[in-house]
Formats: C-alpha cells, structure tokens, sequence
C-alpha cells in the first residue's frame, strides 16, 4: 500500500485539493478489510468483489452473495475481464464480477456514481484507462466502475438446453449489476458513501442497461437518479424470441464443440465464445445476446415500465451524439442499412422511414443520411422515448445533444459515437486538430456531470443554463465549441418515427 498526503481545501471544484492531511486507504467492510492506495487527493480500492465468483455450479445461475474473508485484502490490482473474444493482453476470467471504487477523503457523505462499461454486450472492460474516477473523486464523488458477465454468459436464455431450473438466464448479466448496486447499498457508507444519493449510468450497452434498470421493479430501491449516454430502453427480447436464441446458440454449440448440451455447465468459455462468434456471424439481425422479458425479473417492455412511473421521482441525464452510427459504418458506407445493421427494429419498416428521409434532408449525401437514419434507430429515438416517457410520468430530465466533432482523422467532422466518453472522463484524444476545444469542451461536460451527480442540475463554468427537458418543448442542450439550448431538435426527423420503437 502506498499512501499519500492530501487534504481538500475549500468548496468542491476540480482538483479542488493540496497536500496536509494523512490519506488512509484502509477500509473495514462488512465482509472484511480492504487496503487500497491513495493519490492525487483520492484513495482508491481496485478488484472489491461484489458477489461471489460465478463459477463452477453458479455458470448461467444468478449471482450469489459476496463472500466474507478474513485478514486484509490486496485492493491495488484490478480483478479480471468478463470472457470475450479477440483479444490479446487482457487477463480473462469467469471470476469477473468486481468493482473498482475512488473516494475523496473525509467522511463525506458523498454522492455516487456507479458506471456500467458499454460493449455491445459482448465486450468492455470496467477498468478502460478513459475509466479513472480520479477527476470526479476530486469532486466530491465516490466513482464506482464495475464488471458484469457478457455474452452467453450473462445473456443467453440456455433454458431450451439445460431445463426450467436456468430459466431467465439471459438476464444475468442485469441480476450482476444489480448485486453490485446492492452491494452499494449495504457498504459504500464505509468509504464515506451515501447510499440514498446512488447514481447509475452507462454509455452505448452500459446506457442501455441503464435505462433497462429504470423498468425493473426489483432495481427502483438501488439508484435515486441516472446517466444514459447513448442509450435506449428497447434492448430486451420477448421471452419466446430469447429461447430462439438459445435454440440457435445450441445449433453452433454442438456443431462446433461436438460436445452436449450438458458439456455446457463444464466446458471452457473459449469454447463457448468460438459458439458465441459463429452464432453471431449468422443470425438475421443485430445484437442477438439480450435481456429478456422473463416475467419475473423483466415483467414487461422497460419503456412501457418507465411510461407507466417506475422511476417516479428520479432525475435523469440523458443524451446521444449527432452522427453515431458514422463510428460502425464508416464515413461512406457503401450500402443502405442491412438487417444486421439495425438494432432495435425490423428492415422493412425502417425502409419505409429511411424512404422519406430523402424528402427531407434534399441537401445530404447519400452516405451523411445513412449515418442520419442508422443513428435516429440505434440511439437518438430509443433515446427519446426514455425522456419522453420519464417526463411524462414524474420523473425530471435533461437531455443533451453532442455535436462536437474532431478536426483530423478518419472520423473527422463526425460526432461519433463513444466521443462522449473521452469528454465526460476527462480524457480528450490528443492529436485531432482542435485538440483546445476539446480540452475545454472536456473540462465543461465533466464538471456537468459532476453538478448533476451531486444532485444539482447540470452546471457548468462557461455553459448556457440547462432546462428541464419537457415534453412540450424537448428543450435540449447542443454540446459543442459553443454550447446552447435548442427547442424541439430535428423536429420534422422526430415526425418521421412516430409511433415507431
């Protein structure tokens, strides 16, 4: 352990600290002591575990408790990746479900921001370098970033192989993030947490499970507000189609295992990613590996439960960046969006949307309205169904709009998607031509966040005040080198979707 001197000093601020007093990165729990590191005014704990490893008899299970331990516990090192494929460098394991945690010092009580990586929900990563809760500690924040599984581990229904016992598998994945809010719950007061102002967010797959969170009845006690950084409430597979899956994923495994159905609770998770990757190759549309509406944990769609109040009350960031598909489909995509390119709907009728899009952007390129189109339902319009129906049933909200784009690159002029990540973290990518603006627009969305987080409304130095998003209006903060506030944002677009997602 390493420790360091640092003291805050007057209001909280960015890097509001200097040296004086003792850091102490030792922390008694509940389930035994942890011995973390201190820096830069912040004591930080990596790898905690939140539930035990779900490993051996607890494959495709819901997650157990944490275990207890005895003695101090090594936090200086983080835990290990969910299993995933196509890549070198990273240590992988099944025995994935930690969380990383950085605290200012004192007895706070702190607000917290409890961030769900994104990845398709296939891939990422809860210890991403862009992840350093560093900056928000130093803000008044306790900042946990946390692991889930991924993939058929976390979210394929493998009911139709192994029996009724492993029925709602493919929600998994959302029961981990739950274990981790609860272990919010039940310890972050030890760090000098407040576990009656929980914040949850994510960006692209983490906001989506976000927002997914926001209709699950069972979630509502674990998180007062919300983060949703491209996201959408519309990644759930009704019951039946995720027992397709399943089917389909059985179909891959045999052929290319050769082993059983049952060989599935032994086998390697490498052989079950060379399954998972050739499952995903072939099947018809996108992201196959889902939640599911399962009855129990899911009862219904989450945009139905967030339109009827199932987050009455809470307060909501919500956001997406102007040109997001641009990130997958490239500055000049060669062809009109394919079923395997469309996330949250049918070809055939995001064909009769995309037919009109022509009428109403006459001035656009062909390849700037596949970008459009791809990214309205992917990312914009499930966006705006969450405010929408969160609004209207008494919850508050404040939605944003990125429009920032970089100077230089591949991507340049592009406000892509995952750009976001770089300015909320504090992290902007050196090197892109207008690298100042960057930087500052960086500083001004992260000390937002972190007004928002602390309970305030979205503030920041240098930006325009920021409304309420209502419904009548859908006022909307456009984020760039400068900022300002929009009435009703592509209005005649929104007009196009109607009824649709």
């Amino acid at each position: 352990m390493t420790h360091g001197a640092c003291a805050a000093v007057g209001l909280w601020g960015r890097r509001a600290f200097a040296l004086g007093a003792e850091c102490s990165a030792v922390v008694k729990t509940g389930l035994g002591t942890l011995v973390g590191e201190c820096g830069q005014g912040v004591r930080v704990f990596r790898g905690v575990p939140f539930a035990a490893p779900p490993v051996g008899d607890l494959r495709f299970r819901a997650p157990a408790k944490a275990l207890a331990w005895t003695g101090e516990r090594d936090a200086t090192r983080f835990g290990a990746s969910a299993p995933q494929p196509r890549e070198q460098g990273v240590t992988h394991s099944e025995d994935c479900l930690y969380l990383n945690l950085w605290a200012p010092q004192g007895k706070g009580p702190f607000p917290v921001y409890v961030w769900i990586h994104g990845g398709g929900f296939t891939g990422g990563h809860a210890f991403e370098p862009v992840y350093d809760g560093t900056m928000l500690a130093q803000q008044g924040v306790i900042c946990i970033t946390v692991g889930y599984r991924l993939g058929v581990l976390g979210f394929l229904d493998v009911e139709p192989m192994l029996g009724r016992e492993y029925a709602g598998s493919a929600n998994n994945g959302l029961r981990d993030l739950m274990a981790a809010l609860s272990w919010v719950q039940a310890h972050v007061a030890d760090f000098g947490g407040d576990p009656g102002r929980v914040t949850v967010g994510g960006e692209s797959a983490g906001a989506k499970l976000t927002d997914i969170l926001m209709g699950i009845p069972a979630a509502r006690p674990l998180f007062s507000q919300m983060i949703s950084e491209s996201g959408g409430a519309e990644r759930v597979w009704p019951h039946a189609v995720a027992q397709s899956i399943g089917s389909g994923f059985a179909e891959k495994w045999r052929a290319s295992s050769g082993l059983t159905d049952r060989d599935l609770l032994t086998a390697s998770s490498d052989l079950l990613l060379v399954a998972q990757e050739k499952m995903i190759a072939e099947w018809p549309q996108h992201f196959p590996l889902r939640p599911e509406i399962d009855g129990t944990l899911v009862p219904r769609l989450p945009i139905q439960a967030i339109d009827a109040g199932s987050c009455k009350g809470k307060r909501l960031l919500i956001g997406t960046n102007r040109d997001e598909s641009a990130l997958f489909v490239g500055p000049h995509p060669g062809h009109d969006a394919s079923a395997a390119e469309l996330g949250n709907m049918p070809q055939k009728e995001f064909v009769g949307i995309y037919a009109q899009y022509k009428r109403l952007y006459p001035e656009m390129t062909d390849d700037q309205l596949r970008i459009r189109a791809l990214t309205a339902e992917e990312y914009w319009i499930p966006s705006v169904r969450v405010a929408d129906a969160h609004v209207k049933a008494g919850g508050k909200a404040w939605m944003y709009r990125l429009d920032f784009a970089e100077a230089r690159g591949r991507l340049a002029n592009f406000a892509y998607h995952s750009l976001d990540v770089g300015l909320v973290w504090d992290k902007p990518h050196p090197g892109i031509g207008n690298d100042a603006d960057e930087s500052a627009l960086a500083v001004t969305m992260q000390s937002a966040w972190a007004s928002f987080i602390r309970g305030g409304a979205p503030v920041a130095a240098g930006l325009p005040e920021w409304p309420e998003y209502e419904t009548g209006n859908r006022k909307t903060m456009i984020l760039d080198v400068h900022s300002g506030v929009v009435d009703h944002p592509q209005k005649a677009e929104l007009a196009l979707w109607d009824g649709k997602l």
